[in-house]
């Protein structure tokens, strides 16, 4: 077991690729995220709030998540990828679009990679699912 000295989370593999930061909002999450990734960030931010203006913004498992009654989407920074989790309804229902694009998924998580162009039309479509079918 390794404990994280900056946020005291204990993981199997020594020194583990985690996020560990303790932010309040959206902003404060992005703005510590690397900066390579800062600008997608904010796009994938705005292409989900565009079309789910009603939700609420916060942050749930340290990630920023759209909420209305319930979590709608959230995104993750990881070092190889952006997670997309809009839950395993959604994933399969944009299956054959996310196997297509050639991206990984499981469950209710979808894996965009930062060597690829980040789809925001794709992520605006599965943000309305998720909304639709709340």
């Amino acid at each position: 077991m390794w404990t994280c000295s900056k946020c005291n989370r204990s993981f199997k593999n020594i020194n583990q690729s985690h996020y560990c930061g303790d932010f309040k909002t959206i902003d404060e999450y992005i703005e510590h995220s690397p900066e390579e990734h800062r600008d997608i960030l904010r796009r994938v931010r705005e292409a989900i709030r565009s079309v789910m203006p009603e939700a609420t913004e916060k942050l749930s498992w340290k990630m920023p998540t759209f909420w209305q009654e319930k979590n709608l989407i959230q995104f993750a920074v990881h070092k190889n990828h952006l997670g997309l989790y809009p839950g395993p309804e959604a994933v399969k229902e944009f299956a054959s679009q996310i196997e297509k694009e050639g991206f990984k998924s499981n469950k209710g998580v979808i894996q965009l990679p930062w060597n690829k162009p980040i789809p925001y039309e794709l992520i605006k479509a599965i943000a309305l699912y998720c909304v639709q079918s709340f």
